[in-house]
């Protein structure tokens, strides 16, 4: 983190350094958005709560859900990375952290978030897109 952060921030943020109750915190009212590695887990976590990210992938398919989340779904903003090594430099995610913030890009995210998580609790209502095909996946199962 950049030099002094905590210590500027720390009458109007929180910064959580080890593990913390994610989904407690994400379904937060004062959380404004999410410095993700962008695991599917986090990124569910963070649809369902309606809270934009900045995406930070580390490896694997989080790349692939980086590309997702910030060009498709238009729900993060993604940092850049040196190629050769991964590396993110605290400046960047300062940059993108007061741009999810502070940004007209930010509010654009923060709306689009809002909208796709009220889309997500639709999916899980009786009827809905994720129960109805969770219901005949077990229907399907039920045959064997």
């Amino acid at each position: 983190m950049p030099e002094g952060f905590l210590e500027r921030t720390k009458d109007r943020g929180m910064v959580v350094k080890s593990w913390a109750p994610q989904v407690a915190v994400l379904n937060h009212r004062s959380v404004g958005g999410f410095v993700t590695h962008c695991g599917w887990n986090s990124v569910l976590e963070a649809v369902v709560a309606g809270v934009p990210m900045v995406a930070w992938p580390l490896y694997a398919e989080q790349h692939l859900n980086k590309a997702v989340l910030v060009e498709d779904m238009k729900m993060a903003i993604g940092v850049e990375q040196r190629d050769e090594d991964m590396f993110v430099s605290g400046a960047e995610v300062e940059r993108r952290v007061r741009e999810l913030m502070e940004c007209e890009e930010g509010r654009e995210l923060r709306e689009r978030s809002r909208k796709m998580r009220e889309m997500a609790l639709a999916a899980w209502k009786e009827g809905g897109s994720s129960t109805t095909a969770l219901a005949k996946l077990a229907d399907v199962w039920s045959q064997d």
